[in-house]
């Protein structure tokens, strides 16, 4: 019976090391086969994240190159100063920069002015001239001195000379002071930079730019450097803007007589694009 046992403890050890083996042949495969799905893995993850670092995955809004700023409106201090007010500011991109706008100043002087913005030119003036209007910025505001340089200072609803919008921008389109003459033999007058019929803006600093603007009823011709920038040329109502150019003045509050004698009030002041106008008015996003 001993011989017969052994043989079957053999013959269970030999089935049981082939058993072994064969896990061990199968546990080699799966870890092979682990490894190689962990190296594809890996070189995917690689391939993603380089994806994803160089923007594969991004929106298309992200993708596209963002819109620049045109323009850019500096904050003012309202609690500074109470003639400010506060009416949002223009948007800075999507704005015209090409063409022209026509804007309209309808007073209690007779018929209506109207001017053609440059916005090739002036493209934040026309765009702030556009937005303001869309608020009903300058509507039943006065025209609160006339100016011995020949124009009417409009724009300001304090009438103090430091109110506008709580914002300001930059000046642009300043006229340029030609070379001065070769010789003093040469000496001619100074040249005129503000026609007849300019819309100029005014800055509370100069350079510092809001809502005030002048229109000039005769030529003037500055000494100085420039500080008005020219936003654009009054085209019609004329008339209108000669007989507010021979209106009295009197003494202000500052003892300066720059006071119009008679109110010259702004009915209304509307901008509109011109038909050739590609896009649209700052008015119209506001």
């Amino acid at each position: 019976m001993a011989p017969s046992k052994d043989r079957q403890r053999r013959l269970a050890r030999a089935k049981f090391d082939r058993q072994m083996a064969r896990r061990a042949v199968r546990e080699r495969k799966r870890r092979r086969v682990l490894a190689g799905a962990g190296t594809a893995l890996a070189v995917v993850l690689v391939a993603v994240g380089g994806a994803w670092i160089g923007g594969a995955f991004d929106s298309k809004e992200n993708t596209a190159a963002e819109a620049p700023d045109i323009c850019l409106w500096s904050p003012r201090d309202v609690s500074g100063n109470t003639a400010l007010k506060d009416v949002g500011t223009p948007p800075t991109k999507d704005l015209p920069q090409t063409g022209t706008e026509t804007m309209t100043i309808d007073t209690n002087q007779g018929a209506a002015i109207t001017a053609t913005l440059d916005v090739t030119s002036a493209p934040c003036g026309a765009a702030n001239f556009s937005y303001l209007a869309g608020k009903k910025f300058f509507d039943g505001t006065d025209c609160h001195e006339i100016l011995d340089i020949g124009a009417v200072h409009c724009g300001d609803p304090s009438g103090t000379g430091q109110g506008g919008p709580a914002y300001s921008y930059y000046d642009e389109n300043l006229p340029v002071q030609p070379e001065p003459a070769p010789s003093p033999s040469a000496a001619a007058k100074p040249a005129v930079l503000y026609p007849t019929g300019t819309v100029a803006t005014v800055g509370s600093p100069a350079g510092s730019n809001g809502s005030q603007f002048l229109i000039f009823f005769k030529d003037y011709a500055p000494t100085t450097d420039p500080v008005y920038s020219i936003v654009g040329q009054v085209t019609g109502g004329q008339d209108t803007l000669a007989k507010i150019g021979k209106i009295p003045t009197v003494t202000d509050g500052a003892g300066e007589k720059v006071k119009p004698k008679e109110k010259i009030t702004i009915k209304s002041l509307t901008v509109a694009a011109d038909t050739a106008a590609a896009a649209p008015t700052a008015s119209a996003q506001s």
